[in-house]
């Protein structure tokens, strides 16, 4: 795969991973970060913590979908391949879907909009700015200047799908929302199929 492409996605991947356990670290009546949830604290710190665990990862998932959507809708556009074209527009549909409910739901359990410019991982600099994370600014570019649109998008489309099912194993680790473990469900499957599908195109296509 492209190596500028692959030092990007995998620098902020592990960027993004490391903010959201440290910030799991941080919740009241958490004992090791995020996987700390797994035993279901019940206790007024744990409701809390988890609490703040469906908070921050609405905050950090949306732009993360918004960076898939970016990409997608320039697949539209850029891709010669029908096969990607029609993974766009899945990840659009599905993914602007998603963002709706996670408004919404954010909305009603904090009696906030969600706030703008959330990309930042730990408040600070890590990702802030617009910040779509993976398929921010940078990567659009780079898939406009693809000389081969198909392969450049499924080098940065993979990694970002990876991260999306990251964070949502590590949701279903910590929270007892039935609505947030269906979402991090939803991501896992259909995101983990998206991967498959992707990496046989690879494969047939470029190997």
């Amino acid at each position: 795969m492209n190596n500028s492409i692959l030092l990007v996605t995998g620098g902020v991947i592990g960027g993004l991973l490391l903010g959201i356990v440290f910030a799991g670290a941080t919740f009241p009546g958490s004992r090791s970060g995020y996987f700390g949830m797994m035993g279901g604290n019940r206790n007024a710190g744990g409701i809390q913590a988890m609490g703040a665990i469906d908070r921050h990862f609405i905050e950090q998932m949306i732009p993360h979908h918004d960076g898939a959507i970016a990409m997608a809708t320039l697949a539209l556009e850029k891709a010669k391949r029908p096969e990607i074209k029609t993974l766009a527009e899945a990840v659009i549909r599905d993914q602007n879907r998603e963002i709706v409910q996670m408004r919404g739901w954010y909305k009603d359990w904090f009696r906030a909009e969600v706030p703008e410019g959330t990309s930042s991982v730990m408040g600070g600099g890590m990702m802030s700015g617009s910040g779509m994370h993976m398929g921010g600014q940078e990567d659009v570019q780079a898939l406009q200047n693809a000389t081969d649109f198909d392969k450049a998008f499924i080098e940065a489309m993979i990694p970002h799908h990876q991260l999306a099912v990251m964070m949502a194993q590590m949701l279903r680790s910590g929270t007892n929302r039935p609505e947030m473990l269906s979402l991090a469900d939803n991501i896992i499957e259909s995101q983990s199929k998206e991967i498959r599908e992707m990496q046989s195109w690879y494969k047939t296509w470029y190997q």
